[in-house]
């Protein structure tokens, strides 16, 4: 089977689930990307001829051409690699592909991830997403909540089906040693993963526990606020902000920590996680989670039992929280172990593909 997915970018580095997507889906995966409706293929640019591009600009000027260059680039680039079934990640996208998938009569399977759900931009310019909910074959989510939303917003239950993420397979092989008294954060500093909040904890945690070290990793437009919030508090021996890292430094970080961090919050303008897959790889890794009831992150972390969980700006009891592995370091290990099972049981990579390919199977006999 010839899939097209379909992605506004390639290899973001917080965007690992679209890297699982090309590699596990069964098919010839044709990823088309840049932009909502793509100007580059894996390989090469989706463009037509300088003959075709003239005669469509000329079409369009006298109204005899619905779609745009891009559109039309898109359609003859379809055609020629005999796509049968366009995989679009994320609901915006799924929305400009509508009229592509129509004109060439193939199932679409909209893949919704967090902001395309929940942010208020987002649902005004594509109106409420009504063409996708109209057209797909399925739509995906990947948390209660985002699930709640897209029926809210009007999505045919019978076409929505929930499947969370799974972490890399390399994440279960870990065996947290919890040789540190070190918490590990990974993420983008943006309003909805709410960084300063981790330090803002940190700066009671430290005041019991000197050695304390708390890692967050990633950028955004927020790193400096938080750069500066550490330094004016006399943090910078306490809170490291290293940036990106690579798979390989994430792992070594889960390796020797103590827990897996994360303040996640609704942002003012609507903006939610769907589930944060780097706790999925925190929990298959032997982790504990200690982040915050937030969108799909209790579907995944049982407080008590794999993680501990509080409200969001909740800052005195994620402290708390910290603390408390810090001074037992055994709760931590009994919360990881049953993480890791947890993971192994319900939320692996192989499952999560399994039902993606389902899904691409019963869309196309569908169709």
């Amino acid at each position: 089977m010839n899939i097209a997915l379909v992605s506004p970018s390639r290899n973001a580095y917080s965007e690992t689930f679209i890297k699982a997507h090309t590699n596990y889906l069964k098919g010839n995966i044709f990823h088309y990307y840049s932009g909502e409706v793509p100007t580059k293929l894996e390989g090469g640019l989706v463009i037509n001829s300088r003959k075709k591009r003239i005669l469509d600009i000329v079409k369009g000027h006298y109204r005899l051409n619905q779609f745009s260059l891009e559109e039309q680039a898109l359609i003859t680039s379809f055609k020629k690699n005999k796509i049968e079934l366009v995989f679009a990640e994320y609901g915006g996208t799924g929305e400009m592909m509508v009229p592509v998938c129509k004109e060439l009569k193939i199932p679409l399977i909209v893949h919704f991830h967090g902001f395309d759900a929940a942010r208020k931009d987002q649902l005004d310019i594509y109106e409420n997403y009504r063409s996708v909910f109209e057209y797909a074959e399925y739509i995906i989510c990947v948390s209660r909540k985002m699930e709640k939303d897209l029926l809210d917003l009007g999505c045919p239950r019978s076409k929505l089906k929930y499947n969370v993420y799974g972490p890399h397979s390399d994440f279960l092989k870990i065996s947290p040693k919890f040789s540190k008294p070190q918490f590990i954060a990974v993420g983008r500093f943006v309003d909805k993963k709410a960084p300063y909040y981790l330090i803002l904890s940190f700066l009671e945690v430290v005041k019991e526990f000197k050695e304390a070290k708390l890692i967050i990793a990633g950028d955004g437009e927020l790193w400096n606020t938080c750069k500066n919030l550490r330094d004016f508090y006399g943090l910078k021996d306490h809170v490291e902000l290293p940036g990106i890292i690579n798979p390989g430094q994430f792992q070594k970080y889960l390796d020797e920590s103590l827990a897996f961090v994360q303040h996640s919050v609704t942002a003012e303008n609507g903006d939610t996680e769907g589930t944060p897959v780097s706790i999925l790889e925190a929990s298959a890794a032997g982790l504990p989670v200690i982040a915050t009831k937030h969108a799909g992150i209790p579907d995944i972390i049982i407080h008590g039992e794999t993680g501990l969980l509080v409200e969001e700006h909740d800052v005195k009891s994620m402290a708390e929280n910290l603390k408390r592995v810090l001074r037992d370091r055994s709760i931590a290990r009994e919360l990881g172990e049953k993480g890791k099972q947890n993971i192994i049981e319900n939320y692996t990579i192989g499952r999560h593909i399994s039902v993606l390919d389902g899904l691409i199977q019963k869309a196309v006999q569908n169709s």
